[in-house]
């Protein structure tokens, strides 16, 4: 966070630290007591910004031990491959069948997950970037920013909602509240945070962890938040690797957070 200060950077979401098969959206509680263990496979996605302008990367490790190699390395040579065709006037699609090509055949994307376009301020926009062929012809403009995000799995290749994760984003900005404690921190989100995710955690140097437990429920309830379910992998017992890059449309492609 010093590093991101000095800078003048700020988060562009949580810090997701998501394990084995949870293959995206989770983010420390306050005072939670999850460990990393040996043999997890941990999926570290974050994002930096600098005036509402996002940079989004990921990547996996395993934890003193090697028995998901390959899968690590698939969503690795995935992202490569991916990147490696993007151009001005490429297609959705065949980016997402790159992707899927690349995968050896005892693996498999995961395809409800997708890469994603970014805006200022947005970071889910409104493209998609899949992980196989789609058939979405949509062409990629010069100019454009996306995250290209591979994951990849031993299992059925789908993921499910699963517990809250402690992950919220601004909902509907011109909604407020009743609830006085709630509308507090609610103009501090807005003030903070705009449209972009951060955690219940990220308010603790401002509220008592009461006052912000019970925001957080009132602004849920009144639809003015939302908050990302954890998305494990719908076969308990597989591992998920991701690795991801933000990128620049150009010719070349530019990766903005190599």
């Amino acid at each position: 966070m010093k590093i991101l200060l000095k800078k003048n950077a700020k988060p562009g979401f949580p810090v997701q630290i998501s394990k084995n098969n949870i293959a995206a959206h989770y983010t420390p509680l306050p005072n939670d007591s999850a460990a990393i263990e040996k043999g997890d496979v941990v999926k570290l996605d974050l994002g930096v910004h600098i005036d509402g302008y996002i940079g989004d990367t990921a990547l996996t490790v395993e934890i003193e031990t090697n028995n998901y190699k390959d899968i690590i390395d698939a969503s690795r040579k995935a992202l490569d491959a991916a990147i490696s065709v993007c151009r001005p006037g490429i297609k959705i699609n065949e980016i997402g069948k790159v992707i899927s090509a690349s995968i050896p055949k005892n693996l498999k994307v995961i395809k409800n997950l997708t890469g994603h376009k970014i805006d200022r301020y947005i970071l889910h926009s409104n493209l998609s970037i899949p992980n196989y062929d789609n058939n979405d012809k949509t062409e990629l403009n010069e100019g454009t920013v996306i995250a290209i995000e591979p994951h990849v799995s031993n299992g059925v290749g789908l993921v499910r909602n699963g517990k809250p994760s402690s992950n919220y984003r601004l909902y509907n900005i011109s909604k407020n509240t009743r609830d006085v404690i709630a509308r507090d921190v609610l103009s501090f989100i807005k003030k903070e945070f705009i449209t972009l995710p951060f955690a219940a955690r990220h308010l603790i140097k401002k509220f008592p962890l009461g006052k912000i437990n019970h925001a957080l429920a009132v602004l849920e309830k009144d639809e003015i938040l939302y908050q990302y379910p954890q998305l494990p992998e719908r076969d308990e017992n597989c591992v998920v690797s991701q690795h991801e890059h933000t990128i620049y449309i150009s010719d070349p492609v530019i990766v903005l957070t190599k």
